[in-house]
């Protein structure tokens, strides 16, 4: 059962951007009422929290639950579930998988409904950019989308075009007019499509054609094509699952120089290669797809140096019947990783003897908060700020089984990978919504739109 209101949780390491302090978090009601030590509240409950971590309640700032329309790929009511496993309190749901992707006001409402009664963590919505609905990008801004998301190459969804230099011009434009963030897929159209045409003109499906066909220079084209529309438009840009360090450097290189780009990246980027996908398969296929461990050397050399600004997990499922075939071009390309986008990052970042709670915890809440335009009671950790946080505790190494797995097809790339962190507990305004490997609180999400 949930602590009786009010109650202090005590003798936590509590994590914040700024960094770890042990200590007491009382929270009254839906909020966060005191931090500190020795805290003293009439009437509050109280639970000893020595050995365990608070941090504030993830983000997740990329995932692709598919509903409405495609909720057997996913659905609202299994990816919550494991967003709240993975300590999220929030999630962003990109515009398409969906059917109808969320293009214009309709569709918006659509996945409104969708949602409500079935999410156990808040959550916010992405608003799309094709190339047939800049006349719908003020009403969506109007009801309170995070951002619009635009694919410069093929998104592999028949309805959710890939927009063309002029066509995002034009987008960004608007964007810019209204103070929206635009988040770009960067991969060159070109350059991808050629190469893959010429393989599988070749009879050439295998994995490593696949990985050839998508190099990291074309992830570098698309960016440099992102600064320059940016530049011109004075639009906002956030580069998402940027896959190279070769790429976050041309971002860094760009924010020196004043233009407004934060980037991305992911788990699997972090802790796999695509060495791992010939072990893998279908389940460890994305795009733009894993690299060489040399670029994943150079992607925590950035992170390190903060030049990437947030971590989302790009959860992307698909039925199994999805993930099979020889061709590997043709078959789904999606991560399902939602339920451990902290976690894992965690881990590998101590296995490489980084020590940094308050950068991952930065990068998980008060950088996306503060990005994307969220209520100030968002992504915090301090007094006034919502109880949104997640308890935590440091565990001997443990191998990600997948019978843990809460998503609807668990189809996880990461089972079988160890872990040393693990999520005990995650509450949401006050609530505690899931408490070792369950859900408590099944509806709880509420919509959470931009503070405009």
């Amino acid at each position: 059962m949930n602590w009786i209101h009010p109650f202090i949780l005590r003798n936590a390491q509590i994590v914040t951007p700024t960094g770890v302090m042990q200590g007491d978090l009382a929270v009254e009601g839906e909020s966060i009422s005191a931090i500190g030590t020795n805290l003293v509240i009439s009437g509050a409950e109280e639970r000893d929290l020595q050995g365990f971590f608070i941090f504030p309640g993830v983000i997740d700032s990329h995932v692709h639950f598919n509903d409405p329309g495609r909720s057997e790929w996913e659905g609202f009511t299994t990816g919550s579930h494991a967003a709240a496993a993975a300590g999220d309190s929030i999630f962003f749901d990109m515009p398409l998988n969906a059917h109808p992707p969320t293009l214009d006001a309709e569709s918006f409402r659509l996945k409104l409904a969708a949602a409500f009664g079935r999410s156990c963590c808040d959550f916010c919505f992405w608003g799309g950019l094709v190339p047939d609905n800049l006349h719908h990008l003020e009403s969506l801004a109007e009801l309170g989308v995070i951002g619009f998301k635009a694919f410069m190459s093929n998104s592999g969804m028949a309805d959710f075009s890939a927009v063309n230099t002029a066509q995002l011009r034009e987008g960004m434009r608007i964007a810019a007019g209204l103070g929206m963030v635009v988040a770009l897929h960067a991969e060159d159209d070109v350059l991808t499509q050629t190469l893959a045409k010429e393989r599988m003109d070749a009879g050439k499906t295998s994995i490593r054609d696949y990985l050839d066909s998508r190099p990291v220079q074309a992830e570098l084209n698309a960016i440099r094509i992102g600064l320059e529309l940016a530049e011109e438009t004075g639009c906002s840009i956030h580069i998402v699952h940027v896959s190279s360090g070769q790429g976050v450097a041309l971002i860094a290189e760009a924010r020196a120089l004043g233009i407004d780009i934060t980037c991305e990246t992911c788990p699997h980027y972090l802790a796999l290669t695509e060495e791992d996908i010939f072990t893998l398969g279908t389940a460890a296929k994305c795009a733009p797809p894993l690299r060489s461990i040399d670029e994943q050397n150079l992607l925590w050399h950035e992170l390190g140096k903060r030049n990437i600004q947030t971590l989302g997990s790009d959860h992307s499922p698909a039925p199994s019947d999805m993930k099979q075939g020889a061709n590997f071009f043709k078959v789904w390309g999606g991560i399902a990783g939602a339920q451990h986008l902290l976690s894992l990052v965690l881990h590998e970042s101590e296995k490489r003897g980084i020590q940094n709670l308050p950068l991952l915890a930065a990068m998980t809440s008060l950088n996306v908060a503060n990005r994307f335009q969220l209520p100030s009671r968002k992504g915090r950790l301090e007094p006034g700020a919502d109880a949104d946080f997640s308890i935590w505790h440091r565990i001997p190494a443990t191998h990600i089984r997948r019978e843990d797995l809460l998503d609807r097809h668990r189809l996880s790339p990461y089972v079988g990978r160890p872990l040393t962190w693990q999520v005990q507990e995650t509450w949401l305004r006050g609530q505690r919504i899931f408490k070792d490997g369950k859900i408590e609180k099944a509806s709880t999400g509420k919509f959470v739109s931009r503070d405009i």
